[in-house]
């Protein structure tokens, strides 16, 4: 076969694949490691946590929690599987296992390795894995010159997407163990008409996919895939959160006691990037960050919109998110980093934006 009819063959083969459909039902997940790195926003990035992390009553190291044994068997619900269960507050959803935090580290660890990640964060002292940006592969087109050449052209093809997850442990007050998964997202996008160059930008939280493998790990932990899916779909759904406004400033209501609304703050906190630097259970506190992605040049994402700012306000915000419970309502509000409440426009938009994900 001559120069020309492998070039008549090789873009043939492109046309035909872009015209294909996708298969979004599916996950196949490769690492990206191996490529070249992307460009990430500032507020997209991890500090190291060498802080402590704190239950109700008590103060106690990380790695104190991680080999706790579990004082009491967890209560019953009607996603139960063996000793593994999922809840499910509005759109997020999570694990509630009656085993220790260290008896799962390695399960969990292991789960993320069989489905095609690589880690870029492990502290088992603190519960904490992150995987690295891998590429859901079964989103590509799949068409019969692909299929029959399989990875002969593989690296000519990419669905654009890119996608990471954060894993959390935390010990309960049952003593079981909390599993939080969240999703980040990336989206490669054209930075002209002309579709000369690209640049990866942000993109939203995938809750269906955090559902999913959330799903897939309820089977690593010991249900069936068909207990694992009737489990997902009955989870029950706890009831809205609203703003509102206390002596003066801004809260967030949620219809929930401290146990679940420090549960859904801090997976929201997870999945709208902002970095959980340390947690004081006892005293309701996450102490956070952000970085507004002030570096890139380019169209401001939709962080970088979230706080307007002025061009000298591009350090780390450092805040505190209050957690006050009363029986089965709680209030989140927003402290500066001193502990003073903060009512400023951009806790206000920080309020807004917890709500909008509780929902």
């Amino acid at each position: 076969m001559n120069s020309f009819s492998k070039l008549s063959w090789l873009s043939l083969t492109l046309i035909l694949s872009a015209c294909s459909v996708l298969e979004s039902d599916k996950i196949d997940y490769k690492s990206a490691v191996k490529t070249t790195a992307l460009e990430v926003p500032p507020d997209l990035t991890q500090l190291a946590r060498e802080t402590r992390y704190l239950v109700p009553g008590a103060a106690v190291t990380a790695s104190s929690l991680t080999l706790s044994q579990p004082s009491q068997t967890a209560t019953t619900a009607a996603a139960v599987m063996g000793d593994v269960r999922i809840e499910r507050a509005g759109n997020q959803r999570w694990l509630v296992v009656s085993r220790p935090a260290d008896a799962l580290w390695r399960p969990v660890n292991d789960f993320w390795k069989e489905n095609g990640f690589v880690f870029t964060l492990e502290q088992a002292e603190l519960g904490i894995m992150e995987t690295d940006w891998a590429e859901n592969r079964a989103k590509i087109p799949q068409d019969f010159i692909r299929n029959t050449l399989g990875k002969v052209l593989d690296s000519l093809y990419s669905s654009g997407e890119r996608d990471k997850f954060r894993t959390r442990l935390e010990r309960n007050p049952n003593g079981g163990t909390d599993i939080f998964i969240s999703h980040r997202g990336m989206i490669e996008n054209y930075t002209d008409i002309l579709k000369s160059s690209t640049v990866w930008q942000p993109r939203a939280a995938d809750p269906e996919l955090e559902t999913e493998f959330l799903r897939r790990l309820m089977v690593k932990l010991g249900a069936t895939p068909a207990q694992a899916t009737a489990a997902v779909a009955v989870a029950p759904i706890s009831k809205s959160s609203r703003l509102a406004t206390a002596n003066g400033q801004t809260v967030l209501e949620v219809d929930a006691d401290f146990d679940r609304a420090w549960r859904r703050v801090g997976l929201s906190l997870d999945r709208t990037n902002f970095t959980i630097e340390d947690r004081d259970r006892s005293k309701g506190l996450y102490f956070v960050r952000y970085v507004e992605p002030s570096a890139d040049k380019g169209e401001p994402g939709f962080f970088s919109k979230l706080f307007s700012g002025s061009k000298a306000d591009t350090g780390p915000l450092k805040l505190r998110i209050a957690i006050v419970s009363k029986g089965s309502a709680s209030t989140v509000s927003v402290q500066n980093a001193t502990g003073a409440a903060d009512n400023s426009p951009n806790a206000q938009r920080i309020l807004k934006v917890i709500a909008d994900d509780l929902q």
